[in-house]
C-alpha cells in the first residue's frame, strides 16, 4: 500500500485471525487489522526509544547466536575427545575448530554492528 503499511494475504482466508493474533502474540507493537481478505499492519515512525530497543533486541540476537556458536564449539570438542584418532590429530582439529568457532564470532559481531547502525540511523 505505502511504505509504513505491511499487508499479508494469505491463501486460506479463514486463516485471517490466526495470523493476526500471531502478530499480536510476537509482540512485536503492532496491532494488525484485516478487511476479511487480506491482514493490513501500520508500521509505525520509529522513534528514539524504539530504535534503542530495538537494538538492544539485535545485541541480544547476536549474543544467543554467539552462545549457540560456542556450544556447538563445546560439543564438537567433545566429540574429538572420544575419537581413537592420534592426540597430534585430535590437537590439530581442536585448533581448526577454535578458529572456526572465532571466525563465526567475529562475523556475529560484524552483522550486529552493521545491523545496529541501520536501526540508529534516523
Amino acid at each position: 500500500m505505502d511504505a509504513h503499511t505491511i499487508t499479508v494475504q494469505p491463501w486460506e482466508k479463514h486463516m485471517l485471525h490466526e495470523i493476526e493474533k500471531a502478530i499480536m502474540n510476537a509482540n512485536l507493537g503492532f496491532n494488525p487489522t484485516n478487511n476479511g481478505e487480506i491482514v493490513i499492519i501500520n508500521v509505525p515512525i520509529l522513534t528514539e526509544e524504539r530504535r534503542i530497543n530495538l537494538s538492544k533486541q539485535a545485541k541480544a540476537a547476536a549474543e544467543d547466536a554467539k552462545v549457540s556458536i560456542r556450544n556447538d564449539r563445546r560439543e564438537a570438542m567433545h566429540e574429538i575427545k572420544k575419537t581413537e584418532a592420534s592426540e597430534d590429530m585430535k590437537a590439530n582439529a581442536e585448533v581448526d575448530i577454535q578458529a572456526l568457532t572465532d571466525k563465526y564470532s567475529a562475523i556475529v559481531d560484524e552483522h550486529y554492528k552493521i545491523k545496529d547502525v541501520e536501526i540508529m540511523k534516523v
